[in-house]
């Protein structure tokens, strides 16, 4: 798809265009005339941002492919806000509505199930109680899009179950699993969406005796800050990985 391809889509006039992305009006007539070719990147990242920016306006459709054909849950409402400390209370009873359901891993076909335990040990874990600020503001929200995360999970890793004498000799006697999972959070500026943070987790997945697959918790993945100019160029508009 070309430069001017992807601003048609937008329905934005070249001016506009160019503001809401930090673009130079004369860089992008140049590159719409074909007399100047932008750098390979630039396209591949502005066809990335508008489809964002297009599922976000649509709050039914939350799941997207970043440049590498990877998929990317959105959340596109921050439901849980708070400022200094999120109320968990709230992501709990919130949580409440996933029980007895049942959702499938789109790549490997395989059914995951929402059992008792996972709104208390989503919120009340020990390594959810050692987040703080954007990190637990992130695993809050993730609360919103169960479904999807679990839809996009890949690259299973099996762990046996060592704990032969406490609570999981049922619940996870056939051992763990880890899935990763991408999502991304919304950053505004005065109600202006600027970009999206993209949060690496995982699900940790219980096999249980009776043979079901339960989604446990969420876990963060360790903090690997990338770097935004080896990830996006030096173009300000696009997306900063932070975990």
């Amino acid at each position: 798809m070309t430069i001017k391809e992807i601003r048609i889509q937008t329905g934005l006039s070249r001016k506009e265009f160019c503001e809401r992305f930090s673009i130079p009006l004369r860089t992008m007539e140049e590159w719409e005339a074909g007399r100047r070719k932008p750098p390979e990147y630039i396209p591949r990242m502005l066809a990335y941002y508008v489809q964002i920016l297009y599922k976000e306006q649509k709050k039914d459709n939350k799941i997207i492919m970043d440049p590498d054909g990877r998929k990317i849950v959105l959340v596109n409402e921050i439901r849980f806000k708070g400022k200094r400390k999120i109320n968990w209370k709230e992501v709990k009873e919130y949580l409440t509505r996933y029980i007895g359901n049942c959702y499938e891993i789109e790549s490997a076909a395989e059914k995951i199930y929402i059992g008792n335990e996972f709104p208390e040990e989503f919120t009340e874990s020990e390594s959810r109680k050692a987040l703080m600020g954007a990190n637990a503001k992130a695993k809050a929200n993730s609360a919103t899009i169960i479904p999807e995360l679990i839809q996009i999970a890949e690259n299973p890793q099996y762990e046996k179950n060592r704990d032969e004498a406490g609570k999981h000799i049922k619940n996870a006697k056939n051992g763990w699993y880890r899935y990763d999972v991408r999502f991304a959070m919304p950053v505004y500026d005065e109600e202006i969406l600027v970009r999206y943070n993209i949060y690496k987790a995982k699900l940790l997945i219980n096999h249980a005796s009776n043979g079901k697959k339960y989604l446990y918790d969420i876990l963060k993945k360790k903090k690997k800050r990338e770097s935004h100019n080896s990830k996006c160029g030096e173009n300000p508009f696009l997306i900063f990985i932070i975990s």
